[in-house]
């Protein structure tokens, strides 16, 4: 693999690229392919970089930026309005159907998240309490009608990272001497950005499409995992933990994979997570 060298002819737009899992994936494959990203909130470095547009979905159209860039491949990893997310996924997949290009949209495992006795896999049919699962499974099942190599859904469980949301929220609560909510029935499956990005870019080198699970392969109870993350960064001394009954059974959060299985190197087990917290 040729670190500056373009893999391949695509053209790349990640919309949400100035997120948290958004500017990964940006770092991962700005190398290697054409790619764009979009931000929302003024921001002086990427104003200047020709590679990024300012672009806010809940008042702006898309198909202006599509209509410069003609991206061949579609990172969708935006926050915000469900229902103007809604809108947007239907302008994306209008033009993914009429320029023969590609839409990848990461999804979450909250599209399970009514089931609650077993793990979940890539064919169980979706089924969600949550506004959030509601929202992504109706973005799904908008995408599941175009043609299959056209469309590849990752189902994310949490996602964690050095510079993660979730593990500065934790670090915020130490600090403030605040306690740290933590799910004692809830057994789930974690991965981290990096992770996710060497996989997305897998999915698109090798023209993968469908619906991937992409957690570790693993399963961790919430509340240990998180006092294993707090003990790596030898904070243990001083966090508060406020544990969170939702049930008074276990509950399954996880998505596990069984047909879409990617190679043993794109694999993780949670402890990974735990060591990459440790650098």
């Amino acid at each position: 693999m040729s670190v500056k060298g373009k893999e391949s002819k695509h053209t790349i737009l990640i919309l949400g690229a100035s997120g948290f899992l958004g500017g990964a994936i940006y770092k991962e494959l700005c190398s290697y392919f054409r790619t764009f990203g979009t931000y929302n909130i003024s921001n002086k470095a990427l104003e200047k970089n020709k590679h990024f547009f300012q672009y806010n979905f809940e008042e702006d159209d898309v198909f202006e930026i599509l209509d410069i860039v003609k991206p061949s491949i579609i990172i969708s990893a935006l926050r915000g309005d469900f229902s103007k997310q809604v809108l947007l996924h239907q302008h994306l997949a209008e033009y993914v159907f009429s320029n023969k290009a590609k839409l990848i949209f990461l999804s979450s495992a909250n599209v399970f998240d009514a089931y609650s006795k077993y793990p979940s896999y890539e064919q169980d049919k979706t089924y969600s309490n949550s506004i959030y699962g509601h929202f992504k499974i109706k973005i799904e099942n908008m995408l599941l009608r175009l043609p299959k190599k056209q469309v590849a859904i990752l189902r994310l469980p949490m996602v964690f990272g050095a510079q993660s949301p979730r593990i500065l929220e934790i670090l915020q609560n130490i600090k403030e001497k605040e306690p740290i909510e933590v799910f004692p029935n809830l057994i789930m499956n974690v991965t981290t950005d990096n992770k996710v990005t060497q996989q997305i870019h897998y999915i698109i080198n090798r023209k993968k499409s469908g619906i991937f699970h992409l957690g570790s392969s693993d399963l961790v109870h919430h509340n240990d995992f998180i006092i294993d993350i707090v003990k790596t960064l030898e904070l243990e001394d001083i966090a508060i933990y406020k544990q969170v009954y939702t049930t008074n059974n276990e509950r399954y959060l996880a998505v596990l994979p069984k047909y879409n299985l990617l190679p043993k190197n794109l694999n993780l087990v949670s402890q990974e997570i735990l060591t990459e917290l440790k650098i």
